[in-house]
């Protein structure tokens, strides 16, 4: 993949990071050891895995809520991971979804699991740039990304082609990570061993980029006070339960847990602020 000005981090190394081998593997084991049938398998049996940002499918649920599909809407998921928010899109609303991720094995297990629960003739994944969308202008109704920015120096570029690839009137809904006040990250963080390929705005910042490149900012909300009650609930659920076989680790690898502990940290100490916003390109 060329290097540019603004391209995702260093692409080969952010790539390296997200890219493992085995991903596909690693799911179906965990699957099986949870009891579900891999040859027969639903969008709940694998929910719990495929949803790769803070809070999960729940953080899905209520970002989406906010975008008013219908069943002929066009949606572009920049940044789709293995595609657990694309099929609940397509599953929930029957809209059409294309999903892009660098990440090449993402896209080949987005697929796979597509596949598996009968949905590949809704959504389509492509490997790609998320700073040079394959898509033309104005082709789609709503747009969202979660928990992606973290890895791009260059938002202006993000959003751009966000606002780029959005019909008049299109929303944008983006969960994001920013900067808090409480000083530097806790390393490594799910989507970073080091400094070196994470890129985090701040809040002023964030909304500033979006303004300027012409969004009409609709909610700017810091999550902060759902995301620690979340992992309060979390907590007493280890506790009680024990630590659980589907989840973001299965995906994320043998250094998932101290990374999410990491994460978890950052936000609790104010190092992070989760943020999710929504915003319209003018219909005019």
């Amino acid at each position: 993949m060329p290097q540019r000005e603004g391209v995702i981090g260093d692409s080969e190394k952010i790539i390296d990071h997200w890219q493992r081998g085995g991903i596909m593997d690693a799911i179906l084991a965990a699957l099986a050891e949870a009891g579900c049938d891999v040859n027969d398998l639903s969008i709940d049996d694998i929910s719990p895995l495929d949803h790769l940002h803070g809070r999960g499918l729940e953080a899905t649920e209520e970002l989406l809520a906010r975008l008013n599909f219908e069943l002929d809407h066009r949606v572009l998921d920049i940044g789709s991971g293995i595609g657990g928010p694309a099929r609940y899109v397509a599953s929930r609303f029957g809209c059409r979804v294309e999903g892009i991720d660098l990440t090449q094995e993402f896209c080949d297990v987005a697929k796979e699991l597509t596949r598996r629960v009968e949905l590949s003739d809704q959504i389509e994944f492509h490997q790609g740039d998320a700073l040079a969308l394959p898509f033309g202008d104005m082709s789609y109704e709503h747009a969202y990304t979660q928990n992606v920015s973290m890895n791009i120096a260059n938002k202006a570029l993000f959003y751009g082609e966000a606002f780029r690839v959005l019909k008049p009137g299109g929303l944008l809904a983006a969960a994001e990570l920013v900067k808090g006040p409480a000083g530097e990250l806790i390393y490594p963080m799910p989507w970073a061993e080091t400094p070196a390929t994470s890129f985090l705005a701040d809040m002023d910042e964030t909304r500033k980029t979006l303004q300027q490149i012409g969004f009409e900012i609709v909610e700017f909300n810091d999550t902060t006070k759902t995301m620690l009650e979340f992992y309060e609930r979390a907590r007493a659920k280890l506790e009680a339960e024990g630590p659980p076989i589907l989840g973001n680790h299965v995906v994320l690898g043998p250094d998932a847990k101290k990374k999410l502990q990491n994460s978890a940290r950052s936000i609790e100490q104010g190092r992070i602020i989760p943020l999710e916003v929504v915003c319209r390109r003018p219909a005019v």
